[in-house]
């Protein structure tokens, strides 16, 4: 007896238009940043690890703090300074060197996909779709050269002092940076034969902005 034949079947795929253009976010208000600095790492973790019950806490400097909290995407600039609180030495970043790095071309970031997080929530909460799911695989933003971090233009970064609740009722000073003018040159990618067209992603975008914001003390956190 023969063996019967496999029919055929021919799958169609339906084709992807992914489409990249650039695209620029400008703020209307000041954006706060404060990226975690390797020494805030550390000491989480040396907490965690229960390993910095007796360790000195090293002298608080705050534009040290400042210079930390930016996303710096250019080296940063530190020099040697020896803690007499600590009783050791330490790198730090003193105003001098960072005056001399921002002469000599320092650029900042802020990570790209913030902007889309904010861009999804409004939309959610505005009602323009169910949930944010679907928006998270329409689009895509990066920065010009496809890396994560956007870079910040505009204006030179100043200190901004605020006093922060930590823990249970206690209070703390934070020194962070601050743009008051600023605007991101992005690559927004996104598939032209989806459901979420360009002004339907550009929309999103604005409506984020007013919102939700960016950085820190943004509308979405309770800031202004």
């Amino acid at each position: 007896m023969a063996a019967a034949k496999k029919e055929k079947e021919t799958i169609a795929i339906k084709p992807l238009r992914i489409k990249r253009i650039p695209i620029r976010i400008v703020g209307d208000s000041p954006i706060i940043i404060h990226a975690w600095s390797e020494k805030a790492k550390k000491e989480m973790l040396d907490t965690q690890q229960g390993n910095n019950k007796t360790k000195k806490k090293p002298t608080k400097l705050p534009f040290d703090d400042f210079a930390r909290a930016l996303y710096w995407l250019t080296p940063m600039p530190e020099i040697e300074w020896y803690d007499e609180q600590l009783g050791e030495k330490r790198m730090i970043v003193t105003e001098e060197v960072f005056d001399e790095a921002v002469k000599n071309g320092a650029r900042f970031g802020f990570p790209a996909n913030s902007f889309k997080l904010a861009a999804n929530s409004a939309a959610y909460r505005l009602g323009w779709v169910k949930n944010q799911m679907e928006l998270r695989g329409s689009y895509f933003l990066n920065a010009e050269d496809g890396s994560e971090l956007a870079e910040i233009k505009g204006s030179v970064p100043v200190c901004r002092e605020d006093m922060v609740k930590v823990g249970m009722g206690s209070a703390d000073l934070r020194y962070r940076p601050i743009f008051e003018n600023w605007y991101c040159d992005m690559i927004l990618e996104y598939n032209e034969s989806g459901s979420m067209k360009l002004n339907d992603i550009l929309s999103c975008l604005n409506a984020g902005g007013y919102a939700c914001g960016a950085g820190e003390w943004r509308p979405e956190r309770d800031g202004s």
